[in-house]
């Protein structure tokens, strides 16, 4: 691999991070709820989710995964059903509006908890495997490439990822005053939790 190809390979991976999905929801949700330390403890469950998956296509696993059927249909329900019960639950919270009971009892909720949604709402998205195993063959030069090119790759991804979850994480903070709104926080729980379920839609929909 040539830094060439790396530098566009870049390029390609900036238009997939700034492009909405279920991470960036994960993450309103959680900053919505459990204010900048709980968005903080989403995305490194994301982070870390990315990381595996992407190290798994790095060492051939991903490959094996989604080659066999069953395993791959299992994880692709296990991440319809996970997308759409965190849908239901911001629905319910736009549609109750009681934000103070909400609140109290985001406050209680550990960090593990947060970090969690982060990490299974990505881990059991075979599209991220999908995405690494489509991609990264394209970038790398058979019989010239070794494992830690590929893993340099699948690494830039959530790397790239987590660096535009902080972004939008400072930038939801520095307007958490208007965010705390009882209007805005039910638009953005619903808009949150219409975007999850519609994510876990089109995951069990696709051919």
């Amino acid at each position: 691999m040539t830094w060439s190809s790396y530098g566009t390979y870049l390029v390609f991976v900036v238009l997939v991070v700034l492009a909405p999905g279920p991470d960036t929801a994960v993450t309103l949700k959680n900053t919505l709820s459990g204010g900048f330390r709980g968005g903080l403890m989403a995305i490194s469950g994301i982070f870390v989710g990315n990381m595996l998956q992407g190290t798994a296509v790095a060492l051939g696993l991903g490959a094996l995964i989604t080659k066999s059927q069953p395993v791959f249909l299992t994880l692709r329900w296990a991440g319809v059903v996970y997308l759409c019960y965190l849908g239901v639950q911001a629905l319910r919270s736009a549609m109750r509006g009681d934000y103070d009971a909400l609140d109290t009892k985001g406050s209680r909720a550990s960090s593990f908890r947060r970090w969690r949604e982060g990490f299974l709402s990505n881990v059991t998205n075979p599209k991220v495997i999908a995405l690494f195993l489509s991609v990264l063959p394209l970038f790398l030069v058979p019989g010239q490439t070794n494992t830690w090119d590929a893993l340099l790759l699948a690494y830039t991804v959530g790397v790239l990822g987590a660096a535009w979850l902080l972004v939008l994480l400072f930038l939801a903070h520095r307007v958490r005053g208007w965010l705390q709104r009882r209007k805005v926080r039910r638009t953005l729980d619903g808009v949150t939790g219409g975007a999850l379920i519609g994510f876990g839609i089109a995951l069990a929909t696709e051919g």
